[in-house]
């Protein structure tokens, strides 16, 4: 497959922001999630800042969202770098195989650096920039219809906003284009908010409002009922469904990316890709705002928070990416010094006695029965006992040269017959008679 040039990168960028921004707000206007003209009385107020609120998102959202999937449409027909083949052991070095099948190839993939440097992704942002223009068009048209405009040109206003959310989704791209987890961050908050503005839509028409459209990011369950505020001012479950959704697709989205120790930094920031979206979409709508009502007042609140709660959920996911690191590190540590005292006993245990200087053991001479010296005949079995227990010479267990030969007793010429016979009993002594011991005079 022949490699994606710039130029292919650039028009896929620019196909997929024009599309993604016209499938949102066809979503958008079809759903009446965007309500230009509301059909509640009461909600007329409120539309025209909740449009320019969805308008500023829509076109930095479609902006990131064509950037990224021209990168990776890009990296997925790329061809892999070589893998260099081993070397086939039955050929020695200096010879030549006759199979050229197995020949190494030597093409040299471009260089990740290059691929993705600053200025392809600048590149590829302002690609995505141009698709979404298509979103001004799209804006502009229907808002001029707006009821509750502080202006007399609602069209204009409308694509002004559009335009600088397009600048802001181009800045936002860049990072998108450089860390994964951000990029990820932003297409899974924008799943978040669509899905948020889909049950606000149907439970207006549930209750009976009508086609009132949605506000950006939060969800009024009962605005009118007092146990929902918080002092007058904070709508507390608008506030939990951005803070809390924030906080888990920080963690989500930088997972992955924080188990590689060069990513780590970036997916630590990752978690306010998709939160400072909404936030800058507040706040340049806040010159807009003709009568802030206490919803619109909680969100406007609420969403720098938002931010900062996306931040702490990457952030916690390379911290504990960190210490899964150091807890592996230690037990491989543990495991190769416990490994290492192993192999030390064994070669301690293989040692031999010879080698330590101690006493060889000399198995006993067939035949032989050790008998006591000649000094000891007289005392018997006392005279042994005394031998058993007296200690062994020094310097014995230093010379095994000669104990190593075995040691044999003097025979006996004068047999002791006091000592007890095979029977056990004592054998009388023959006592010589005056007579025998008298020599005889004949």
């Amino acid at each position: 497959m022949a490699r994606q040039g710039w130029g292919v990168s650039i028009v896929t960028a620019i196909g997929v922001a024009a599309g993604a921004g016209a499938a949102q707000l066809g979503f958008g206007y079809g759903l009446g999630v965007i309500a230009w003209t509301p059909t509640e009385a009461g909600a007329t107020d409120t539309a025209w800042a909740d449009g320019l609120a969805w308008a500023i998102w829509l076109a930095a959202s479609s902006t990131v969202l064509g950037a990224v999937c021209a990168q990776r449409l890009h990296h997925r027909a790329a061809p892999k770098p070589a893998e260099v083949d081993s070397p086939d052991p039955t050929t020695t070095p200096g010879t030549q195989t006759d199979n050229p099948e197995s020949a190494v190839d030597t093409t040299v993939p471009e260089p990740p650096a290059e691929r993705d440097g600053l200025l392809r992704r600048v590149a590829l942002a302002l690609g995505a920039g141009i698709g979404g223009l298509v979103t001004v068009l799209l804006i502009a048209v229907p808002a001029r219809v707006a009821t509750g405009a502080d202006t007399g040109t609602p069209q204009r206003t409308a694509a002004v906003q559009a335009t600088l959310g397009i600048l802001l989704g181009m800045v936002v791209a860049i990072w998108a284009l450089r860390s994964r987890a951000a990029a990820v961050n932003v297409t899974a908050t924008a799943a978040w908010l669509w899905l948020l503005a889909v049950v606000s839509v149907v439970d207006g028409v549930r209750v009976g409002r009508g086609l009132t459209g949605a506000q950006l990011g939060t969800w009024h369950l009962d605005p009118d009922h007092s146990h929902y505020w918080i002092g007058g001012q904070l709508y507390w479950p608008g506030a939990l469904l951005a803070l809390v959704p924030a906080l888990l697709i920080g963690v989500l989205a930088a997972r992955r990316a924080a188990r590689s120790t060069g990513h780590r930094v970036g997916a630590a920031a990752s978690g306010a890709a998709g939160p400072v979206l909404v936030a800058l979409a507040y706040l340049t709508t806040l010159p807009h705002w003709s009568t802030l009502g206490p919803a619109q007042l909680s969100t406007q609140l609420v969403a720098p928070y938002a931010v900062i709660a996306g931040v702490g959920g990457s952030v916690l996911a390379a911290v504990l990416a960190e210490r899964a690191d150091r807890n592996r590190t230690t037990q491989l540590g543990s495991t190769a010094s416990a490994t290492a005292a192993d192999s030390t006993t064994a070669a301690a245990t293989e040692v031999t006695p010879a080698t330590t200087g101690g006493p060889i053991p000399t198995p006993p001479v067939a035949g032989t029965d050790p008998e006591p010296a000649a000094s000891d005949r007289s005392t018997g079995t006392a005279g042994r006992r005394r031998r058993a227990a007296a200690p062994e010479p020094a310097g014995t267990g230093s010379r095994p040269d000669e104990d190593a030969l075995p040691r044999v007793p003097t025979p006996r010429t004068d047999p002791d017959l006091s000592g007890p016979t095979d029977e056990g009993r004592p054998t009388p002594t023959p006592r010589r008679t005056r007579a025998a011991r008298r020599p005889t005079t004949d």
